[in-house]
């Protein structure tokens, strides 16, 4: 019932910087990406309904990295098809999976600037308390900090090929990762509850890192993340 209710609520090796665009992003091209992001979350929520934990990248047996949870959300954006292609046991760049990478969905497609065939923006965050990278298997309900608090994905800085464990490292002593490279430092940001925010550049740093992280146990008021000096 939960996943009903929630559907119809509805080749470089490494990162590559997109193609600058002279043009500022168009609000069709804002919309789109915000749309896409909504998609990707409505997916995750329908994984996790069948399955009872949210998608992650799949592993071989030793827990070494081999596909991009964006591979697991393809039955969940009716490409169950495309999903069946892939060799699930061998990494990403093997030689029947590389083939893929081509096949790209649009719903991970850039919106605005040019990257290179099978490269996409949306990400993760990974390590430092944040959703993706962590050990064991995580559900909706195991992310103590709240799902209106916490991201899930968002609009990178760089572009990564879609099939590869790839996404944003977080350190909460570092900087933050680079974001919005498909909207001019601009991104929509969406959330473990399903919402999108568009998010623009100067947006309040301390606050985003208390997004990122899932179970920190810090208050957050999310609507400071918008607030610029």
């Amino acid at each position: 019932m939960r996943a009903s209710l929630i559907a119809l609520a509805l080749a470089a090796l490494v990162a590559v910087p997109a193609a600058a665009n002279d043009e500022p992003p168009s609000w069709k091209a804002v919309v789109t990406g915000q749309n896409n992001v909504k998609q990707i979350g409505l997916a995750f929520h329908n994984f996790e309904s069948a399955n009872g934990f949210l998608p992650q990248d799949v592993k071989d047996k030793d827990g070494k990295p081999l596909l991009s949870w964006r591979v697991q959300l393809l039955p969940y954006i009716e490409e169950e098809t495309l999903y069946r292609s892939f060799k699930l046991d061998e990494p990403w760049d093997s030689a029947d999976n590389k083939k893929l990478i081509e096949k790209m969905p649009k719903m991970f497609a850039p919106v605005h600037t040019k990257a290179k065939a099978g490269h996409t923006f949306y990400q993760g965050f990974t390590g430092g308390g944040a959703l993706f990278g962590g050990k064991g298997k995580l559900s909706i309900v195991g992310i103590t900090d709240g799902t209106s608090n916490t991201a899930l994905v968002v609009e990178a800085g760089e572009a990564v090929i879609w099939t590869k464990p790839a996404d944003l490292v977080y350190d909460p002593k570092k900087p933050l990762p680079k974001l919005g490279g498909d909207l001019d430092g601009n991104f929509n940001l969406g959330f473990a509850d399903g919402s999108v925010r568009w998010v623009k550049k100067g947006f309040d740093e301390k606050t985003m890192r208390l997004v990122i992280t899932a179970n920190d146990g810090e208050v957050v008021d999310v609507n400071k993340l918008f607030k610029r000096e």
